[in-house]
């Protein structure tokens, strides 16, 4: 009951709740499913990927998986899975391998109008690899072009089905490309797989629309593939007091071998119990 109440004090934007969330995300002894039910992780949109990508892939039998940042730029995001992603490994005893696509010079020159460059320009969001590379430790940095380390990446480093994507390319081409990490065989992937874009929503400034950007790049993959197909994730919209949760996608594989499989055991049986009669 306590739990619950909490919940519904963080889940809001006044300064009660960033107070507490900010005193929770520091007190290490919380489970990872605690954080992310009370939205108090520091990147709470990282977090609720990860370990909810972490609990289907166990439901699944999966003994391990893999989570890709596309744009890691000076690394924040990616140091924090490192530390997130060791704790829901210790807690679900499952391995969790990390892997970060970045160009490290900063962006390149916007392509066209859908590269939005009245907002983005070359060399925004540069990183300093030297530094990085001291703070990770079981991390894969993958540089170059999206466009061009892709297309090695399954060969190359035969990773673990992956999970969650995390995509902050910011252009509609450099998004574009890489979503052709979605062209290997089912094997590769969980059936359904986290997804976050991180430039959808912004501003007045920005103006993010389906017809740029990130936006344009899941409309057209969309519109190409049948059988697969980028999604919003319909059940954080109802709770909508932080704007990442419109930020959380779900990429669906309708022909994996695994779509169907069902999961639903324990939260079926009490559903069960709820709608039994009473008297």
């Amino acid at each position: 009951m306590f739990l619950k109440i909490l919940e519904k004090i963080c889940d809001n934007k006044s300064l009660v709740a960033y107070l507490i969330k900010r005193i929770l995300r520091n007190l290490f002894f919380l489970k990872t499913k605690t954080l992310v039910s009370l939205n108090a992780a520091t990147r709470p949109h990282y977090a609720y990927c990860v370990y909810n990508a972490a609990i289907l892939a166990k439901k699944l039998g999966y003994k391990s998986f893999s989570i890709i940042e596309f744009g890691v730029a000076g690394g924040n995001g990616i140091y924090f899975l490192e530390k997130f992603c060791e704790k829901v490994r210790l807690e679900l005893n499952i391995e969790i391998q990390i892997y970060g696509f970045d160009l490290k010079e900063g962006l390149s020159n916007p392509k066209d109008y859908k590269d939005l460059p009245y907002w983005f320009q070359s060399g925004f969001y540069s990183m300093n690899e030297t530094k990085l590379k001291k703070l990770l430790k079981h991390t894969k940095l993958i540089l170059g072009d999206v466009r061009d380390t892709i297309k090695n990446f399954f060969h190359d480093y035969n990773p673990a089905p992956i999970g969650v994507i995390l995509n902050d390319l910011d252009y509609y081409s450099s998004t574009k490309d890489s979503f052709n990490i979605f062209n290997g065989p089912g094997s590769r992937y969980l059936p359904r797989v986290f997804c976050y874009f991180d430039d959808i929503i912004g501003t007045e400034n920005e103006m993010y629309n389906i017809y740029t950007g990130e936006l344009l790049a899941i409309k057209e993959f969309n519109k190409k593939n049948e059988f697969k197909k980028i999604t919003l994730n319909q059940n954080l919209v109802a709770k909508s007091n932080e704007s990442w949760r419109y930020q959380i996608y779900y990429y669906h594989n309708f022909l994996h071998p695994n779509y169907n499989t069902f999961i639903g055991e324990d939260e079926q049986v009490n559903l069960n119990k709820e709608l039994t009669l009473k008297k």
